[in-house]
């Protein structure tokens, strides 16, 4: 017999499943690549118009981006763009990660409602910042001791 928390989640998920994608919710229920990575080689805070903000930690070897995770205080879907993001972009050398696009990150997840869109952009801004400081501070590595995090 299902506990009433089994059937309420059931609940949820049906009502979820009219409104993103299987994609979405994996992401979202399941995120990939969640947390600091300490002595991060580039690194970015972004806030959102929605009032979400994330973090993005980028490690780097070669040109290559060895390690990508992110941290956020949102909702569903810009957790689920984050993960889809670090996905996106580990593997990949500094050039192609900074190619990625919202537009990438939507179709990774299957797609967005047009009002949680946005989500997607603020994971593609804060992945480009978190480039930019990498960009940066590689031409003065002196500065990433006075870096916040």
């Amino acid at each position: 017999m299902a506990s009433d928390f089994d059937e309420l989640e059931d609940l949820v998920m049906a009502d979820m499943r009219k409104t993103y994608s299987e994609q979405v919710i994996d992401h979202f229920r399941h995120p990939r690549n969640v947390g600091v990575v300490p002595d991060a080689d580039g690194y970015a805070s972004v806030t959102g118009p929605c009032g979400d903000t994330m973090e993005i930690f980028l490690k780097v070897r070669g040109d290559k981006i060895a390690t990508a995770s992110f941290w956020t205080d949102g909702c569903g879907p810009s957790i689920a763009s984050g993960s889809m993001t670090t996905e996106l972009a580990t593997g990949k050398s500094v050039a192609e990660a900074w190619a990625v696009t919202p537009k990438d990150i939507l179709n990774g997840l299957g797609g967005l409602p047009e009002e949680n869109e946005h989500c997607a952009l603020l994971a593609a801004d804060t992945l480009h910042e978190a480039l930019k400081d990498y960009v940066a501070l590689k031409k003065e590595p002196w500065k990433k001791g006075y870096r916040q995090r």
